[in-house]
């Protein structure tokens, strides 16, 4: 990303930042110190539910790296949740944001089909990125997916 890494960590902790960066986000608002109430619609395909719950930051370390958790019920479609690590590191005057995700659902989520949720989740992680380089104003330029290590 073309920009200092403290700007950087700034805009993954702005909640409004993050509101216009995730796709389908209608909520993200901290709760607590280290809590962010979350809701976001998904695309499915066939159905997009709506999956309120909450973000929890821990293993912090300011303007290096944190894992972001979260769990969200999507009504009648039963629980999804998630993990990310995240980490920022510097490359002469330009931040490299690295993160490893993963994540699972229950219920009637799963019944759709893992390739279906594996592509909404893939949508969602690609349009965060192109759209948190809008909202913060730098360049992000990803790596060629076959650079990429499957978690």
């Amino acid at each position: 990303m073309s920009a200092p890494r403290a700007r950087i960590w700034d805009a993954l902790n702005d909640p409004e930042m993050l509101k216009a960066a995730i796709p389908g986000c209608h909520l993200i608002a901290w709760s607590g110190a280290e809590t962010l109430d979350l809701e976001i619609k998904v695309n499915l395909g066939v159905m997009q539910p709506t999956f309120k719950g909450e973000l929890i930051l821990s293993n912090i370390v300011p303007a290096v790296s944190y894992t972001l958790s979260g769990r969200g019920k999507g009504g009648l479609l039963g629980l999804a949740e998630g993990s990310a690590d995240v980490s920022l590191a510097d490359e002469g005057s330009e931040t490299i944001l690295t993160f490893t995700a993963n994540g699972g659902a229950s219920g009637q989520i799963m019944k759709m089909g893992k390739a279906i949720i594996g592509n909404s989740a893939q949508r969602i992680i690609d349009g965060f990125f192109e759209r948190f380089g809008i909202a913060a104003g730098v360049e992000v330029i990803p790596l060629p997916r076959e650079n990429l290590q499957p978690s």
